[in-house]
């Protein structure tokens, strides 16, 4: 896609990593008049996290129509949460429409970056040799990038297929196999029920039990789709109902935790009517305050795990054998396939890359106690590093991508503060990251994430470097533009 002359001269902006954040930046940046950029993207092809899982029953669980970027409305979608396939397309429609083909670089990983002090340049190195050089740096690789195993004896023991959710293998033949299914996170309520109805038997390996509730879906109607076509800001309209709807939950996620209790009754409802067997809903009572662990949105979940030859498995596994999953009470639960539901490893922000920074400092290092960042995005002593859906962006009640289009107005900002005052580079200050994590950490302590349950959201210390501990608006204006006075200016 590029000749080699490009890699000598220095890139304005390089992006790693072709999802939504990535390619959002790379409309905006083209949208501002800059071209000098380029996308460097590990996989085939574009899509990020709705490329990878494109496992049975994958869909959103935020609306469609929040889940788009606001520049680039979509009248179409088929339903009021979109499946995966329609938002990978999305995606890909983005790249075509806007041209980006050209600037990005697929099947290309970054292995190791480093900044060049005195040129002011980043060097970027990639797994299959090549150097890139690049005035800023932007990652966008996204919490959800990277597939999370468990730590149990014995995994490459198992004879027959195994797999993860987020590399499901489609060539796997699963009916009237016995299946055994570890993990009952967001991907798993969603491939379970689409599963089951194959299987022969269903072993279901559950640590804790999940809130689900009911997901209000449907199929949008004919007319609807054709007065969305029609008239587009009706779909705008249905966009800001659904924000503020949303919007309305972080009260009680991140102020009043006591009010999410009031989901409470939506949930007990749903397992009721879902679940028939006594014991198997006992089974599925969380022990935890609703709200501490990612609520999940499910029609079919309870229905599938009411038949008879599902089993739900609560007691820890000790390893994995040649013919299935041995428990702690030593019995072994037979299977002739294991699917990992087990997520992803959230908290390693931008592992396995190296990224270093001024005086060699590698950012693994000046992370060792958990990630943070400078309202997400900068990281004191990484200079012209901008880092997309960073720590503690993510969200419990809204569309991450209200956030990612908080970043790129923020970033497009920085960028242009570089070029109009001839800068070598910006670095946050050390006191001002600080002070801002502070106070993100102690608002943390009153959301209802730290009430006392383990989840992805929580790193081995028990600090959440994942999620954003209020209203993604306040974030819009914590980030409507850089205020210089936070930055060293190096000219």
């Amino acid at each position: 896609m590029h000749n080699d002359s490009s890699t000598t001269a220095p890139l304005r902006v390089l992006i790693i990593g072709a999802g939504f954040g990535g390619i959002g930046l790379a409309i905006q940046l083209q949208k501002a008049g800059q071209d000098d950029f380029l996308i460097l993207e590990k996989a085939a092809e574009v899509g990020g996290t709705w490329r990878d899982n494109h496992y049975p029953g994958a869909a959103c669980d935020v609306p469609s129509h929040l889940y788009s970027y606001s520049f680039e409305p979509k009248a179409d979608w088929s339903r009021k949460y979109a499946p995966q396939v329609e938002i990978h397309g999305y995606i890909r429609h983005c790249v075509d429409k806007y041209g980006l083909a050209k600037r990005i670089r697929c099947n290309t990983e970054v292995s190791h970056a480093e900044f060049d002090e005195a040129k002011g340049l980043w060097q970027v190195h990639t797994r299959c040799g090549q150097t890139l050089h690049a005035r800023s740096l932007v990652t966008a690789c996204g919490q959800l990038s990277r597939p999370a195993y468990p730590r149990i004896d014995g995994l490459e023991q198992f004879a027959g297929p195994a797999f993860h959710s987020a590399h499901w293998r489609h060539d796997v033949e699963l009916k009237g196999k016995r299946i055994a299914v570890i993990g009952t996170g967001a991907s798993a309520i969603q491939f379970v029920p689409q599963i089951q109805p194959l299987a022969s038997q269903l072993s279901l390996f559950q640590r804790s039990a999940a809130y689900v509730i009911p997901k209000p879906d449907r199929p949008y109607r004919a007319w609807e789709l054709a007065l969305f076509r029609r008239l587009p800001f009706l779909q705008r309209l249905d966009r800001w109902r659904l924000y503020l709807q949303h919007e309305a939950r972080a009260v009680a996620f991140t102020r009043v935790p006591a009010l999410l209790q009031l989901f409470r009754g939506s949930f007990q409802r749903h397992l009721r009517r879902g679940v028939t067997d006594p014991d198997k809903r006992a089974q599925l009572q969380p022990d935890y305050p609703l709200g501490c662990k990612r609520i999940l949105i499910s029609n079919d979940y309870f229905p599938a795990l009411n038949q008879a030859y599902v089993d739900i498995v609560g007691t820890p596994i000790t390893a994995i054998e040649a013919n299935g999953v041995r428990t702690a009470d030593g019995r072994l639960h037979e299977a002739d396939v294991l699917i990992y539901g087990t997520g992803f490893a959230a908290t390693d922000f931008l592992a396995p890359m190296q990224i270093r920074g001024l005086g060699g400092t590698e950012l693994n290092a000046a992370w060792r106690t958990g990630a943070e960042a400078y309202k997400g995005i900068s990281v004191s002593g990484f200079p012209n590093l901008f880092i997309l859906y960073g720590p503690n962006t993510n969200l419990g009640h809204n569309s991450i991508i209200y956030m990612l289009e908080s970043q790129f107005r923020y970033v497009l900002a920085c960028l242009r503060v570089l070029d109009e005052q001839g800068l070598r580079y910006l670095d946050v200050k050390a006191p001002v990251q600080t002070r801002y994590n502070q106070a993100l950490q102690a608002a943390e302590e009153h959301t209802i994430w730290a009430q006392g349950c383990t989840s992805w959201y929580l790193n081995a210390a028990g600090k959440n470097t994942v999620n954003w501990p209020g209203f993604t608006f306040t974030y819009r204006y914590l980030t409507r533009a850089p205020e210089l006075s936070d930055y060293v200016l190096t000219r």
